[in-house]
């Protein structure tokens, strides 16, 4: 960053902590593109980062009257942003737990018979086979016959998120199916 863009830097964390709304909005274009790619960094998913970058937002501007040294602003939201990833990434180690869960459920419920039994047992294996967070989505979905609004309350996530995780995991399940139906 040059000086002339710290400067400018300084002036519209004075002004943002002033209340002036142009100012804020001047600070996320300057800063919000540097806090993205740290998030991308930090997550390896861009709508995630996204999701973070946009919630720390909130936090920055909500917490910005305590900041004393606008010099530190660049450090101090930086900080705020990696503790939003920090949130997302022990969200996501909870999503893995509650998948996990619900599939060793889904397998410990009366066991299938007829000749949908082995269908039964694919599809169980498949979904199995998928990131834990698209086969939790997958399993309230389908299997708890949640909507993607109960879903997305479920997993804590936005509905987009649980759009795109069945999205993801639809194309993941068709290749793996397909796949079994041919090696058969």
């Amino acid at each position: 960053m040059t000086r002339k863009s710290r400067s400018l830097e300084h002036y519209l964390v004075a002004a943002a902590q002033l209340g002036e709304r142009p100012a804020m909005e001047q600070l996320v274009a300057l800063r919000g593109p540097r806090l993205q790619v740290h998030a991308t960094r930090l997550l390896g998913d861009p709508e995630e980062a996204r999701d973070a970058v946009q919630d720390a937002w909130v936090a920055i501007f909500k917490g910005l009257s305590s900041l004393q040294d606008t010099q530190a602003f660049p450090a101090w939201a930086t900080r705020i942003v990696t503790r939003r990833c920090a949130a997302v990434i022990k969200r996501k180690q909870g999503d893995r737990a509650l998948s996990a869960a619900l599939l060793a459920e889904r397998e410990d419920a009366a066991p299938e018979t007829g000749p949908d039994a082995v269908r039964a047992a694919h599809v169980r294996r498949a979904i199995a086979s998928l990131p834990p967070d698209q086969a939790a989505t997958v399993a309230l979905f389908y299997l708890d016959d949640m909507g993607v609004a109960e879903v997305s309350v479920a997993m804590d996530v936005p509905v987009g998120t649980v759009k795109r995780r069945l999205m993801l995991a639809r194309d993941k399940l068709r290749t793996t199916l397909k796949g079994e139906e041919n090696d058969q």
